[in-house]
């Protein structure tokens, strides 16, 4: 076990120092991968699954990474399962020359990381339940990116096990490695054709033992708002600012439905970009809700405020375009109880007790299992993702990895 986590700290640190960024604008313009970094990692995964031994390897056309490994002898007939990470990190905070740091039997003190950043376990209740823990953190400059290259490590740890160890039987296993989930186009290519698995699981989450079968529905709304120039010195009276018509209709939304504003089940309304000039401005807004009703009201709510901006400003115009971009997984699930059974006992035998939070946001699974395929989301030991405080724990981590070896043993029962 110590050789497997030993392992595992080489992976995930090797892992985290290649720049695997995507790009929104790319992929919202269908570029997938949305970035050629991604496409050089998928070459590198690709060949690693080569090396631990799957023959059934390759690379699509948008760069996911697939791998086969048939079933056991005499287990050819137990259902193929899917395990799926995501190789791209956010955008919003650098992930070029991350420089991991490796914390071995970490004391339960302040962490000065570097760049000013102090990881508090006071103020940080994961970090302080980590003591005792091998942890990995930043130096304060980039994120860590944990999401998802602990998810990564954790499948390529444990893969790795279960093709040397013949003891641990097995349905055939596919794994696939995708690019671009962190801009929400991860299962646009993904290549069911080739997926034979009616069930899969996303190592995506975070703190060891949590598991995720609920997430938001999502959408994106883009406002668009016609002005009309004029020189700013004879603007009166025919001047109407699209600029002031944008901040207008921001001002309208309620604060107290924002992120930085709720937590748990309740959803919120998300600025997440503003551009133009006085004759067009856009504001892009992230709709999230947990229930469908809700999200409805939240689209009719974007679209009532557009057009009161202009009743506001005469002489303007605006347009709502609203985007669907992932659905709750949690009716599909629903329909499939042995899925998420299997991975509560799973984590049991792996040694952890399972706990259950919603996610406030969405995954890769988030779009399979709107797809026909349920795929709940399993921890990766990462924590603080999107920051410069990221950090993992490779405790953790090798809890995913026991947990992902147990899951494989499951559903080699129902041969």
């Amino acid at each position: 076990m110590e050789n497997m986590k030993k392992e595992l700290l080489t992976r995930f640190t090797r892992y985290v120092k290649t720049w695997t960024t995507s790009n929104q604008e790319n992929a919202d313009n269908g570029i997938i991968p949305s970035e050629e970094r991604e496409a050089d990692f998928a070459k590198t995964l690709a060949q690693e699954l080569k090396e631990i031994g799957l023959t059934d390897v390759h690379i699509s056309d948008n760069s996911y990474v697939c791998g086969r490994l048939p079933a056991s002898k005499g287990y050819e007939k137990a259902p193929a399962i899917g395990l799926l990470a995501h190789m791209d990190t956010v955008a919003e905070v650098s992930g070029k020359d991350v420089k991991p740091n490796v914390i071995e039997n970490y004391d339960g003190k302040k962490l000065s990381i570097g760049n000013g950043i102090i990881l508090d376990p006071e103020k940080d209740e994961e970090l302080a339940e980590a003591k005792g823990q091998t942890i990995i953190t930043t130096d304060g400059s980039t994120l860590l990116g944990a999401d998802d290259k602990a998810g990564i490590s954790a499948i390529m740890t444990a893969i790795a096990k279960i093709v040397s160890d013949e003891s641990i039987k097995h349905g055939t296993i596919e794994i696939i490695f995708s690019p671009d989930e962190e801009t929400g186009h991860g299962m646009d290519f993904v290549p069911t054709d080739w997926l034979t698995a009616k069930q899969c699981y996303t190592l995506d989450g975070g703190k060891e033992a949590e598991l995720e079968v609920e997430c938001f529905n999502a959408y994106k709304s883009e406002i668009s708002f016609t002005g009309i120039s004029m020189h700013t010195g004879t603007a009166r009276p025919g001047m109407v600012n699209a600029i002031s018509m944008a901040a207008a209709f921001l001002s309208m939304l309620p604060h107290n439905e924002s992120p930085e504003t709720t937590d748990g089940y309740q959803g919120f309304y998300a600025p997440m970009d503003i551009s133009g000039h006085i004759e067009n401005s856009k504001v892009t807004l992230y709709l999230r809700d947990f229930s469908t009703e809700g999200m409805q009201k939240r689209l009719d709510t974007v679209a009532a405020l557009a057009k009161a901006v202009e009743y506001k400003f005469p002489g303007g115009k605006t347009q709502v375009a609203h985007t669907k971009q992932y659905l709750n997984m949690k009716e599909e699930l629903d329909k499939n109880p042995a899925v998420v059974e299997k991975l509560i006992k799973a984590t049991e035998l792996a040694g952890a007790k399972p706990t259950f939070n919603p996610i406030r946001g969405g995954t890769d699974g988030s779009r399979l299992s709107e797809m026909g395929i349920p795929t709940p989301n399993v921890f990766t030991g990462g924590h603080n993702f999107h920051s410069r405080s990221e950090w993992a724990s490779l405790d953790q981590m090798m809890t995913a990895v026991k947990t992902v070896i147990e899951l494989v043993k499951l559903w080699a029962e129902d041969k």
